[in-house]
């Protein structure tokens, strides 16, 4: 009989340590549980975050060597590309993240998208006609940097603040008075678009860039150089 209800007793406590553990799990785990799904974070290894460290190494984020393993250099890089991208800064590759990065999750945080997500998507078209019109034919790096300076004009206060606004702006591309916006679009273009929105700026920071072979403002020339990529001069 002792035994018998010792053996009771014991399957209760048993039955209560894994009520309790399931509670507890429910309350401190199942709120991230959709990140921890799709997301890669401090400690993951694997081929998500080989895909993030070459994202954030290309864009100037991370210094780190590309090896697949989420340490520190990666969780700061991700950090400061969060900040960088107006995203939640808690080092952790949610879905968010993994989209603004342009790797693809398939279906995931498809319902989570606002109005910002649509907004992204009609300065990646737009931005890509204007890299297409202005830079087709340039090695990719600078298509990327005729995207970056489009941005880094919003970012500046001499300019509109909108990617449209910058585009629009009277005799700021020839590509607006020529009509090569309009041009059939390469898929180039709209990567480089998706790249310089996601923080990747080849320019340097650059305002300004011209071909000197077709340039007719001799004020550009006065600009101080930064770099020269392709047939391009970015300039301050």
């Amino acid at each position: 009989m002792k035994k018998m209800l010792f053996k009771f007793k014991r399957e209760i406590i048993c039955t209560l340590v894994i009520i309790f553990t399931y509670i507890a799990t429910s309350i401190w785990v199942l709120p991230y549980g959709n990140d921890i799904k799709t997301a890669a974070y401090y400690g993951s290894r694997g081929g998500i975050v080989y895909q993030i460290q070459s994202k954030l190494k290309a864009w100037y984020y991370y210094t780190g060597n590309v090896d697949g393993i989420y340490g520190y250099k990666t969780y700061t890089a991700v950090k400061k590309f969060q900040a960088k991208n107006g995203l939640n800064v808690d080092g952790v590759v949610g879905n968010s993240t993994l989209n603004a990065l342009g790797i693809n999750t398939g279906t995931a945080g498809k319902a989570n998208a606002d109005s910002k997500t649509t907004s992204n998507n009609q300065d990646v078209t737009l931005l890509a006609r204007l890299i297409n019109g202005e830079a087709r034919g340039e090695p990719y790096e600078g298509q990327v940097a005729v995207g970056a300076v489009v941005l880094n004009r919003t970012r500046n206060p001499k300019f509109p603040s909108s990617v449209a606004g910058v585009i629009y702006q009277p005799g700021a591309f020839t590509a607006i008075v020529d009509g090569q916006i309009n041009a059939n679009l390469e898929q180039s273009s709209i990567n480089a678009a998706r790249d310089a929105l996601n923080g990747w700026d080849p320019s340097g920071g650059a305002i300004y860039y011209f071909n000197p072979a077709t340039a007719t403002s001799s004020w550009i020339w006065s600009r101080p150089l930064i770099k020269i990529i392709g047939k391009h001069r970015f300039c301050k």
